[in-house]
């Protein structure tokens, strides 16, 4: 009789940070002896990017307490538990379910010094390898095949539905990003698109969709604005049959790379560094990094800010529009 092995991962939010968690599933699903169930405990709103991975065989969601699932969790005797949040409500989960549970470093305090004061003692090792790390007691290794992202067929987008311009190929251009100080000034973008002059697909939520409106009126036809009119599946067949994509650093940055999609990931006040860049592990060459390297004030978070802490936003501002536009029509 073959040995059970039933393993519950956490990682609660966003989109890019779960993207991100994709390898570690794989690898424990393909690397553990016997048959391994895995269940996920995500945010409600999430549950989207996960519940369509062949190697998830639960989703778990809450939409504001663990209190939510504690009990169904408990009912489920897990082996194991793969902490990849490492906050207070997932230490609540593990000291619920009182099982042998890994975890990962989050490398606060270096990310600290290098925010604070400019002092990089960050390991150079991707956020992908951080997370393995974590189950590297079980006997699990890096695969090295990268991110996945699985698009159910209901959400798989004909390209019949984009204006006549657009249906023989077209660059997407990512607009938005959780904090103002990762996105590229509304005038930027429209140099951007007008430098490239080939049909531009614009994606984003809803609340992207009157700054999305601004940049169409100024760049004509070529530009079709998506933004809020899909889902995030929905989002992500645009961006799988892109040619390229044009993105800051946010969760279709990562969505791109777990779709192989060649990647133009342009940086503000955040910086790569801190390990979550596009993760192409067999073909680096499919992503390119823009960015602003020339300040003394960069990176000012290791999130973002609603707006420039300096008030001159140079990291954006003095971007090189040339260097996207190059890469993006090559």
């Amino acid at each position: 009789m073959q040995n059970k092995v039933k393993i519950l991962v956490i990682r609660f939010s966003s989109i890019g940070d779960i993207v991100l968690t994709t390898p570690v599933l794989r690898c424990l699903k393909n690397q553990l002896d016997g048959d391994v169930e895995l269940h996920y405990l995500t945010k409600k709103q999430y549950a989207t990017i996960i519940e369509n991975n062949p190697n998830v065989n639960k989703v778990y969601t809450i939409e504001k307490s663990t209190n939510e699932v504690i009990d169904e969790l408990k009912n489920e005797h897990y082996d194991y538990v793969v902490d990849l949040h490492k906050n207070l409500r997932s230490n609540r989960v593990k000291k619920g379910l009182k099982v042998l549970s890994f975890s990962f470093d989050k490398l606060n305090y270096q990310k600290w010094l290098l925010t604070n004061f400019k002092i990089n003692k960050l390991p150079k090792i991707h956020i992908v390898q951080r997370y393995l790390n974590a189950v590297k007691a079980l006997g699990v290794e890096n695969d090295n095949k990268g991110l996945e992202y699985y698009i159910p067929k209901k959400d798989e987008v004909s390209l019949t539905e984009l204006p006549l311009k657009h249906q023989k190929g077209y660059i997407a251009f990512a607009v938005g990003a959780q904090h103002a100080t990762k996105r590229l000034p509304t005038h930027k973008i429209v140099e951007i698109c007008k430098q490239i002059n080939q049909p531009i697909v614009l994606l984003g939520g809803k609340e992207d969709e009157a700054n999305a409106n601004k940049i169409v009126q100024q760049c004509g036809e070529l530009v079709y604005n998506a933004c809020g009119k899909f889902n995030l599946n929905q989002s992500a067949s645009l961006v799988k049959q892109a040619k390229s994509i044009i993105t800051h650093d946010t969760g279709l940055m990562h969505i791109a790379a777990a779709l192989n999609v060649k990647t133009i990931s342009v940086w503000g006040n955040t910086v790569p560094d801190f390990g979550m860049y596009p993760y192409f592990p067999e073909n680096p060459k499919q992503f390119t990094i823009v960015e602003n390297n020339n300040l003394n004030c960069r990176p000012c978070s290791k999130i973002g800010h609603d707006k420039c802490p300096k008030k001159h936003f140079k990291c954006m501002e003095e971007i090189d529009v040339k260097e996207i536009v190059a890469v993006a029509i090559n």
